[in-house]
């Protein structure tokens, strides 16, 4: 066990101490875990207690076990894990698979926020809850842990139920209530590596009376970043080349990518063709101002690569710094009206890093070279007799360089998250029937600003005509500004270049608001009694208002026209838009038999909900559940429900630069095509002699593409739509008390879903024959990807995805020596396969189940969510075992990842490249995660004090290469990256 400088084990004994003082000013009253308490009378408590609403059903119910296959993550577990925020912990669910977001994300994340992904249908497709109420952030990171009884999710489609967005699932966070006393906690945690700090603090407290009660609480923790450098997996770009593994990464170096002009390449051996394909770069402190062996040396992408290793510089783990406090109660106006109010509230500071900025022509850059009718004309620093710019012209050559000298690029995130529902709710009787009503109004804000650095603003480096003086400084026109001047594109090591790009530095900040405000009514109740019971309505409305703002810096507004922005990259464009939506639903619950021989209940479940939405129209979803137990043991259950989604608000507006990595074009060894058909719309300025290659392939470099929401790409948009099946049971033998198990089989199938249709994606549809989408590939004129393509969102494709879920739990007979209980969760993936273009004969069917898809591919493109890569292995599991005795408890937890692929056979639409060769196949093994930990309640001062390791065995992410992955040589979405660590935590109660 390695602590440094003892950091963790100092804070612990802080902790403590601190305990011990606070258990001493009040008093020594035993210590017990958390409860809901309340001052109500027991029969009233009962009562309460003999209805509740479960997850994926309206309905209040007696029974927990319904139709719906709920799973459940209570209290005790979430303190177990150690975790401070919930993403952590829901994201490790077995039903969570096909790539997440999470603070282990740099490049693609680094906001501090964890997305949620059910079925691998992506975050957009699970909807997020708080007491049954939406939450807009859909960061699971932004409710505070202390604010939580449990988690009920829900993986099964519930638009029926819940309306838009739960198409993979539901979850719901459920928030504590009834608290009685005062609480105190403090965190610590430390890697084995003696890096990635963290530390928490909270303080909660509640008051319950017969009048109403209160709660709230304030929280703050901090997690440290880690860089890659300190890992032995991600310290270098490793990439696969055949059988040979090359450290390095991008092409775009400190000392320049440069494309030779035709006139100088026989300076060089073979005219730096092969690995060089036709560069060269700088020798270090060489003169720039002549090209010769002597200064320049061919651009080397094999084995002893020249290329810039950027990962050291990156990030495994983002920092974040998140503080944040919780209220909810509730007040009796009466004996049947209670108005109630739950608020939340979290402000989160977090960023990314990454390798310094690019430069060149991919970002817009212009290198004037001379007339060459006058031979005048060009800058003083080009020396290659050509113009450096997107080619306008075959003649026109490219560059693109690593600006070391300006710093990282960073991107500082600052978010408020608040979210607040209030109302009013109660009770009548009609006839002898109790009905519940409930009015309310649902708030949810969020404001994030982004300050990005690191990024010159390129108006400041002046490349246009100049004149060499004999000291090798320049002599710029009138007006020039003399510090731009000096600037020179290809040795940016220079002194007059460093001192134009300390002048061109500038700092970016971007804002974004978002609202979405909900008013919703809801009635539920029993309409009359069948012979086999009371059934049952819930109804109500609801209406709702999404908008959402963002004002990006000037200096990051792209240039349609170029895809380039002032600052080079992650430009970005105004989004400023929204919609309403009414929704009005009903749920009915009829038993039909109960107490037959065969038959001890049979039950039948109807909803439907009728949604309009502005501009998209209206859309009407269907649910019927059915639940039958043929005697006490044994419950059968089934859910058919329609799904639906309408867009968000950024599918529809968003603008911005992005950077795609891609495996093939359908234009290599382009022939020509008549005139008209896919391929010639897929191929324009492709020269049809058979010899074209796509540079960003043969270079593995990012293109350069404008992603456009639909109605700024001028893209038709509707909601998308589909169908869940859930068909399972649930069995619990009375003759072994206290074990119980389910099997669930489930499917999901989705028609028009809402991409954006990656540039990948979009040569692959185009070429085959959806030729709608032809009209976005833009061309130079040498037939290379043009910064000013775009990637836009619109309705394309289907997905088709099934499997199995299964868990088993056994409470075990209380033993002598401590109360045990085991479980295990695990879900198999049957197929998930989706249909780019359907009704395209030759468009392209991706069958991930099993596959891993890496970052470029076209599978990936069209992966649900963008986090870089996708993952989907068939098996996932979570298996648990806990014991408790006396004051000691203690618990292990393994998380289990199955075995997967990289790559197909050649031909197959999974055929990845893993290595750069059609046709390799990379198999993995599996991973296998274990965490413990143990605590004891030191009842006389009313503290309990908890300690645990993570990644117990120190297992390190799989080997996947930066050839295909985005991030750290492996993913981050699945995989742990810190290894093992361990945390400890203090708890006082007075």
């Amino acid at each position: 066990m390695k602590f440094g400088e003892n950091k963790l084990c100092t804070s612990v004994r802080l902790a403590l101490s601190l305990g011990v003082l606070a258990a001493s000013t009040y008093g020594t009253a035993a210590f017990a875990q958390d409860a809901q308490t309340s001052t109500t009378a027991p029969e009233t408590k009962s009562k309460t207690l003999e209805t509740v609403t479960v997850t994926g059903s309206l309905i209040r119910r007696v029974d927990v076990e319904t139709a719906s296959p709920v799973v459940t993550i209570d209290r005790a577990q979430i303190q177990a894990t150690g975790k401070q925020t919930l993403g952590d912990l829901v994201q490790q669910l077995p039903a969570m698979t096909g790539g997440n977001v999470n603070p282990q994300t740099n490049n693609g994340g680094g906001s501090g926020s964890s997305s949620i992904n059910l079925r691998g249908l992506g975050s957009k497709r699970t909807l997020i809850l708080v007491d049954g109420q939406r939450l807009l952030s859909k960061d699971p990171n932004a409710i505070p842990v202390d604010a939580i009884e449990r988690i009920e999710v829900l993986p099964t489609g519930a638009s029926a139920t819940y309306g838009s967005d739960a198409i993979g699932g539901v979850v719901n966070f459920i928030l504590r209530k009834g608290y009685q006393g005062a609480t105190f906690s403090a965190n610590v945690g430390q890697s084995d590596r003696n890096d990635g700090d963290q530390s928490g603090y909270t303080f909660t407290f509640g008051q319950t009376s017969d009048k109403g009660s209160i709660m709230a609480g304030l929280n703050y923790n901090k997690q440290d970043g880690v860089v890659s450098a300190n890992r032995a997996f991600s310290k270098n770009a490793l990439s696969l080349s055949g059988t040979q593994v090359n450290v390095g990464g991008s092409s775009n170096t400190p000392y320049g990518h440069i494309q030779l002009p035709a006139a100088l390449k026989s300076l060089f051996p073979g005219g730096c063709g092969g690995v060089s394909s036709g560069y060269v770069t700088l020798n270090p402190g060489a003169n720039s101002n002549v090209v010769s062996p002597a200064n320049y040396h061919c651009y080397n992408s094999g084995p002893t690569t020249d290329k810039y290793n950027y990962a050291a510089v990156n990030l495994i783990m983002t920092p974040q710094e998140r503080t944040g406090g919780f209220i909810n109660g509730d007040y009796h106006l009466g004996d049947h009206v209670t108005a109630y109010l739950d608020a939340i509230y979290a402000k989160t500071s977090a960023n990314f890093q990454l390798a310094p900025a690019v430069y060149g022509t991919g970002t817009g850059a212009v290198v004037a070279g001379p007339d060459p009718v006058t031979g005048l004309g060009a800058n003083a620093f080009n020396p290659f007799g050509a113009v450096f710019q997107t080619p306008v012209a075959k003649t026109d050559r490219k560059f693109g360089s690593r600006l070391v000298t300006a710093g990282f690029r960073q991107a500082f995130t600052g978010r408020e998250d608040a979210q607040i529902n209030t109302g009013f709710k109660g009770d009548f009787t009609v006839l002898e029937k109790n009905w519940n009503w409930d009015v309310g109004f649902n708030y949810g804000h969020q404001s994030e600003t982004i300050t990005t650095t690191g990024l010159v603003d390129q108006t400041k480096l002046y490349t246009g005509p100049s004149t060499l003086n004999p000291d090798g400084s320049a002599t710029c026109p009138a007006g020039v500004d003399p510090v731009a001047c000096q600037f020179n594109p290809f040795d940016i090591h220079s002194a007059g270049s460093v001192a134009a790009l300390r002048g061109a530095s500038t700092a970016a900040p971007s804002n974004i608001y978002t609202l979405q405000k909900t008013w919703h009514a809801g009635l539920n109740g029993e309409l009359f009694t069948l012979p086999a019971g009371a059934v049952q309505l819930a109804a109500g409305f609801e209406y709702r208002k999404d908008y959402e703002h963002a004002v990006p810096s000037p200096q990051l507004v792209i240039d349609p026209t170029t895809g380039s922005c002032v600052l080079g990259s992650q430009c970005l464009s105004a989004v400023q838009g929204g919609y309403n939506t009414k929704d009005l639903y009903a749920e009915t619950f009829i038993p039909v038999l109960a107490g037959l021989p065969g038959v001890q209940s049979l039950n039948l479940t109807v909803g439907d909900r009728y949604s309009r939405i502005q501009g998209f129209g209206s859309t009407n979803n269907f649910k019927f559940a059915i639940e039958y137990k043929p005697f006490d043991d044994l419950l059968l259950r089934g859910t058919m429900e329609d799904v639906f989604r309408a867009p968000s608000l950024t599918e529809l507006y968003a603008s911005g630069s992005d950077a795609p990595l891609i495996h093939t074009d359908p234009c290599t060894g382009y022939t020509g095509a008549p005139a008209g058909s896919p391929l010639a719309l897929a191929c324009v300025n492709v020269p049809t002699n058979g010899t074209f290659t796509n540079d960003n392939i043969t270079g593995r470099t990012q293109a350069g593409t404008i992603v456009q929401g639909s109605r700024v790409a001028g893209v038709p948009i509707k909601p998308e739509h589909g169908t869940s099946y859930d068909f399972g049971l649930v069995y619990s033998p009375s003759y072994v008390p206290g074990l119980s198990t389910t099997v669930d089989v489930w499917r999901v199938n989705l028609q028009d879903t809402i991409t954006t249709v990656g540039l990948q994606s979009l040569l692959n549809v185009c070429a085959a024959g959806a030729t709608q989408y032809c009209r976005f590939i833009v061309r130079d004129a040498t037939g290379q990807i043009s910064p000013a393509t775009i990637e836009p969102v619109a309705n394309l494709g289907s997905i088709s995805t099934s499997g199995i879920d299964w868990s088993a739990n056994y409470k075990l007979p209380q033993f002598s020596f401590g109360q045990f209980n085991v479980g295990l969760n695990a879900t198999y993936l049957k197929y998930y396969n989706q249909d780019t273009a359907p009704g395209v004969a030759a468009a392209d069917v991706y069958k991930n189940a099993g596959h891993f898809l890496p970052y470029g591919s076209a599978a990936s493109a069209a992966c649900p969510d963008n986090a870089g890569v996708c993952l989907f292995p068939r098996w996932r599991a979570q298996g648990y075992a806990s014991w408790q005795q006396g004051g000691w408890s203690a618990q292990w937890r393994m998380r289990y990842i199955g075995t997967f692929q990289n790559g197909a056979p050649t031909g197959s639409p999974q055929d990845s490249f893993p290595d750069g060769n059609s046709g390799t196949i990379l198999h993995y093994g599996s991973t296998v995660y274990n965490d413990v930990s143990v605590g004891y309640n030191i009842a006389p001062i009313n503290t309990r004090v908890d300690f645990g390791v993570n990644n117990l065995f120190d297992k390190q992410p799989p080997m996947l290469y930066a050839n295909n992955t985005l991030n750290a040589n492996t993913d981050p979405s699945d995989f742990d990256l810190m290894g093992r660590y361990f945390w400890a935590r203090v708890t006082v109660k007075f």
